[in-house]
């Protein structure tokens, strides 16, 4: 068979995936086979791949096509976020360039422009997985905005209402005034900024004393509406009582106390603005203060700013503090640096609002999706995630559901009227207008008098509903597909939205299916540059995914990234990583061209060929337990870094070279056949890591049918490895020892590989010895005998094996190396035994740590007692 001298990926890539494609290998039904279900965490549909989308999916699909070949029926479900303040935020920005602006249009206009959008560009990530190998079931791709599934959240919504979960409040929420919506807290990103600490003067009632009042925002005090001090401050207790005058605005407002003010921090004196902070609203609502919103949805002074009105916060920020200056009202300003919120979705710093809106209780759904982590029914990869979860969920605050945005599930609650409860909450315009004709005993209500609320629901809560939604097991909850793959099997995700997500899809589980929608999540790290950096478009630190998978195939890019990829562990990017993927790749194909181009005789396999075979079957067999033990661990990583050494070191570096027959002469069938066995187990075994390759050479070594692809044949199954099969590795490992050891002598010495050496040791016989002549290029091997020549010596464990140096060489550099061997290696062990004597690290060093410096010591002292005779012979 004619196999090309170099791997093509591009090319391979295409086919296969085609291929697969063509022949729905990834497409599942329900059937008696095991159900093995991942559903995607659902990309923003505005968005395109990034590093961190290329570690979170290439996990995703090893433990699918993993799955697959297991003989499990392997369901993963693909699908976009409709992602409402991104997107919107993206229209808006489209609109705005043609001339448009959204408050200009309708609602039913804007939608249209949004869906013209997602059309246009909602498909590019997904497109850009297929190119990455993911084996998701394209056929069963869902949209959150789509029409079922915007059914269920609304069902949702509807449900819980009736439950008396959600209700309609008027609460402080954090507004960002880009999106001109209200965020959840978790969606805040608190950012450390450098600003003022402005100490304002606010005069004393019927006084020319003035208590002074520190803040960080003279703007918000259009909205001062007391002052409050520590009752225990003695320093204030003669104001007690009192008023004050609030500086430029001349309003009155009382000096009111409060244990909440921290007697260190600036004057002692805070000023209340119940509009515009969450612990002054605290306060405020106390106290039972009156409310000045000072500021519009824009976050510029409105009305109440007075000559100010119009004029954004920070341009007021500075012109305030010009204006307090010149009318002595000021008394210092002191640099000072605090953090300050800012929106996760737009950068923007929030503004504190109050304003009416809708909520979902927490405490009473929360408590069971709490136990089912901490009792392990889900279990966390890796574990310490779970403190990180039970924190949150003890203190868990109620969901703010509702944003103020278009582009997104519509609340479905109908006013009828203009008071707070003047409404009813239905599934359609329909069912509500039979409630509000119940709820008002007024017949002649028409859908005309009904009004919908205008605000839409916060993404995630449609996204809390994923892994039962994508099955539509809300509007049908007995079909077959949710009755078969729910609960799925393994949630991968960031830590980032263990709250936003993980927490909420457990709860919704619980709430509506009586079980957890998942058995394992594994928390992928953070993909940083080399210098720790999240990476971001921004600071420019990012690759562009596509860009390496041209340039190191997709195969090499997935090898490359999970090889530094632990779970929960933050992965330094390095792009040498990907070089070492694609290497990976050209090692495999260079081995499979050099077994092809051998020509196989009609004769038995000698008794060194039985050797190695016997060696490489049992080492293959305890790598593929060690891989599965790792797999159950989520230790992703640590079964490709398995699967690595059993390809590169023990079947291409040592197997191969055992097998490899002389020049001009060919290969044993019987060995030829049992390496091409050996070579399909290996590709099983890597398919799931290197998709692509993996099928091309399965494809290649044999011709298939459709049915025997590789991405659904079966992995070999190993249950057990016996005492008797691990001597037989562990009699290998002490060959190849001696091996290395003899190519090290040549490699050091400047020695020829193809110079034949005689080897000298105390041991009477070794069990491989024969693979040990071939692969040492030893003529012969003294047992028993030690050698009277100068030699070169080394341990592998207790016997001694020693080379009697080549005539040619300079015995005086070959002593002064010794003796600068020694000096060291008596350096060494001083420093060893220096620890070893300090019964601080005695008594309090794990065992292991101070096995592993006792193995050092004697290591280091076989050593110098061998290079102490060898100096000798020297002499």
């Amino acid at each position: 068979m004619q196999i090309s001298e170099k791997y093509n990926p591009q090319e391979t890539e295409q086919k296969w995936y085609s291929y697969w494609l063509e022949n729905k290998y990834f497409h599942s039904e329900p059937n008696d086979k095991p159900p093995y279900t991942v559903v995607i965490p659902p990309p923003n549909v505005t968005g395109i791949l990034h590093m961190g989308h290329m570690l979170n999916n290439t996990i995703q699909d090893v433990l699918v096509r993993r799955a697959r070949m297991q003989g499990f029926n392997a369901c993963w479900v693909p699908g976009t976020d409709h992602a409402s303040i991104a997107t919107e935020a993206k229209v808006v920005a489209k609109l705005k360039s043609e001339g448009i602006n959204k408050s200009d249009i309708t609602r039913e206009e804007f939608l249209k422009h949004a869906w013209e959008w997602t059309d246009k560009y909602g498909g590019t990530i997904l497109e850009q997985l297929k190119k990455l190998g993911c084996s998701c079931d394209w056929d069963r791709t869902r949209f959150t905005m789509e029409d079922k599934l915007s059914q269920q959240v609304i069902k949702s919504f509807v449900d819980l209402y009736n439950k008396g979960l959600i209700y309609r409040g008027y609460r402080m929420v954090n507004w960002d005034p880009e999106a001109k919506t209200n965020i959840s807290d978790e969606e805040v990103i608190f950012k450390e900024q450098n600003g003022k600490l402005y100490f304002l003067k606010y005069k004393i009632e019927g006084s020319e004393d003035f208590l002074s009042v520190a803040t960080t925002r003279p703007e918000t005090i259009f909205g001062d509406t007391a002052v409050c001090i520590n009752p225990n401050d003695e320093r204030y207790a003669h104001l007690k009582g009192k008023n004050v005058i609030v500086p430029i605005v001349n309003r009155m407002v009382p000096i009111i106390e409060d244990e909440y003010v921290d007697i260190e921090f600036g004057t002692g004196a805070l000023k209340i603005t119940p509009a515009h902070d969450t612990n002054d609203y605290e306060i405020g609502q106390k106290h039972q203060l009156k409310m000045i919103d000072a500021l519009d949805d824009d976050a510029n002074l409105n009305e109440h700013g007075l000559h100010y009105a119009g004029k954004n916060r920070f341009e007021v920020r500075k012109l305030i503090a010009k204006e307090l200056e010149e009318k002595d009202l000021l008394l210092k300003a002191e640099d000072y640096v605090n953090k300050v919120g800012t929106s996760e979705r737009t950068g923007a710093v929030i503004e504190p609002k109050v304003s009416v809106q809708w909520f979902l209780k927490m405490s009473e759904i929360a408590k069971p999706a709490l136990d089912a982590v901490m009792n392990d029914e889900i279990r966390f990869h890796p574990e310490k995630f779970k403190n990180t979860y039970k924190h949150w969920m003890e203190n868990i605050r109620d969901w703010n559901i509702s944003r103020q945005l278009w582009w997104g599930q519509q609340i479905p609650a109908y006013y009828y009227g203009d008071g707070d409860e003047d409404f009813v909450v239905a599934e359609t315009r329909e069912e509500a207008l039979a409630l509000a004709k119940e709820k008002t005993g007024n017949q002649q209500l028409s859908a005309d008098h009904l009004k919908q609320d205008e605000d839409a629901l916060d993404t995630w809560f449609s996204s809390w509903l994923w892994p039962m939604s994508v099955f539509d097991g809300l509007l049908d909850p007995e079909n077959k597909d949710i009755q078969s793959y729910y609960p799925t099997s393994d949630l991968v995700t960031g830590p980032d939205i263990i709250f936003f997500w993980v927490a909420r899809m457990i709860m919704a589980g619980l709430e509506y299916r009586k079980k957890v929608p998942f058995k394992n999540v594994y928390f992928t790290g953070i993909v940083r540059d080399k210098q720790r950096r999240k990476m971001s478009k921004s600071l420019g630190n990012s690759p562009d995914p596509l860009e390496l998978m041209d340039k190191y195939g997709a195969d090499g890019v997935r090898v490359g990234i999970l090889l530094s990829s632990t779970a929960g562990n933050d992965l330094l990017f390095d792009e040498d990583l990907m070089l070492q993927g694609r290497n990976f790749m050209t090692k495999i194909w260079s081995a499979f061209r050099l077994i092809n181009m051998w020509n196989h005789e009609d004769k038995p396999a000698n008794s060194t060929e039985i050797q190695i075979i016997e060696w490489f079957e049992n080492k293959l067999n305890k790598t593929i337990v060690e891989i599965n033990e790792q797999f159950e661990r989520f230790r992703i990583s640590d079964a490709l870094h398995l699967i690595y050494k059993l390809i590169w070191d023990d079947f291409c570096s040592w197997y191969l070279e055992a097998i490899k027959p002389n020049y001009g002469e060919g290969i044993s069938k019987e060995v030829y056949d049992r390496t091409i066995i050996f070579f399909e187990e290996l590709m099983k075994l890597l398919h799931p890591f290197m998709p692509f390759l993996s099928e091309e050479v399965w494809q290649l070594i044999s011709k298939r049918k459709v049915d025997e692809a590789l991405v659904i044949a079966q992995q070999k199954k190993v249950d057990f490895i016996s005492g008797a099969s691990s001597n037989l590795i562990a009699h290998f490992d002490f060959a190849k020892e001696i091996i290395s050891g003899v190519r090290n002598y040549r490699q050091t010495k400047g020695i020829s590989p193809k110079e034949s050496v005689h080897i000298f040791t105390n041991e009477t016989h070794f069990v491989n010895k024969d693979l040990i002549l071939k692969l040492g290029n030893i003529s012969e091997i003294h047992f028993g005998e030690k050698t009277d020549k100068p030699s070169f010596t080394f341990l592998v464990g207790a016997i001694e094996i020693s080379i009697p140096l080549s005539e040619n060489l300079d015995l005086e550099e070959e002593k002064q190396k010794t003796e600068e061997e020694l000096k060291y290696l008596r350096g060494f062990l001083i420093s060893v035994e220096k620890k070893l004597s300090n019964e601080k690290f005695m008594s309090g060093a794990p065992l292991l740590v101070v096995d592993n410096e006792l193995k050092k010591q004697k290591d280091a002292q076989d050593k110098i007692a061998i290079l102490e005779e060898k100096l000798k012979s020297l002499n």
